[in-house]
């Protein structure tokens, strides 16, 4: 067992460690859906990998750090998903720019279906949220800024909090359970993104 004071995972340093790393926490995902951060298990995260107690141990040390690393790499996705819109925006019209920033959200919590619940509820969520959003408003601020270079460094932060709020409404949009009429709302919400846009692009 790991002492109390070895907290950070470890870094593999080979391929086949890699790989293992990899399957633990593609395991760590599934079961986090699952039953939660609290309800989940070490011994089920192994289980579920196929490697032995030990093994999971050997890279990270706590469930604390198995979900932080676990967490890291699906912002890390999130992250490389919007830098992919920094050459191919520059030609979207206005309407291509609020349905691909509408979308994003929710295409990416489809694929990490993990990546909420952690934020929400393991250790210290609101510093790990915190820095996450931070970070996302960073990334979303330079590509308006590209888009809009006539706007100073105070607009173009202004605007990405509100777009980042946008984005996390239409999200919120798509997985309220049995929502009717949900996909004339998430139409609406992509309205209301264009109207904003016009704006912070226009001169």
């Amino acid at each position: 067992m790991p002492s109390q004071n070895s907290t950070a995972a470890r870094k593999p340093q080979r391929q086949r460690g890699h790989d293992r790393v990899a399957a633990l926490l593609e395991a760590a995902g599934a079961c986090f859906v699952e039953k939660g951060y609290e309800g989940t298990t070490m011994t089920e995260v192994a289980a579920r990998a196929g490697a032995a107690i030990g093994s999971l141990y050997q890279f990270f040390p706590t469930k604390e750090a198995l979900a932080r690393a676990l967490l890291e790499q699906y912002a890390q996705a999130l992250y490389a998903e919007l830098e992919k819109f920094t050459e191919p925006s520059a030609n979207w019209t206005i309407e291509e720019w609020a349905e691909q920033l509408c979308t994003l959200l929710i295409a990416f919590r489809k694929r990490h279906r993990a990546f909420m619940s952690l934020v929400e509820s393991m250790p210290r969520p609101a510093a790990d949220g915190l820095s996450i959003r931070r970070r996302l408003r960073a990334e979303l601020q330079a590509l308006l800024a590209r888009r809009a270079p006539h706007r100073s460094d105070e607009e173009t932060y202004a605007a990405a909090v509100v777009v980042q709020q946008m984005m996390k409404g239409a999200a919120a949009i798509q997985e309220e359970p049995n929502m009717p009429g949900r996909q004339a709302a998430l139409l609406q919400m992509q309205y209301a993104m264009q109207r904003y846009l016009h704006g912070v692009f226009g001169k």
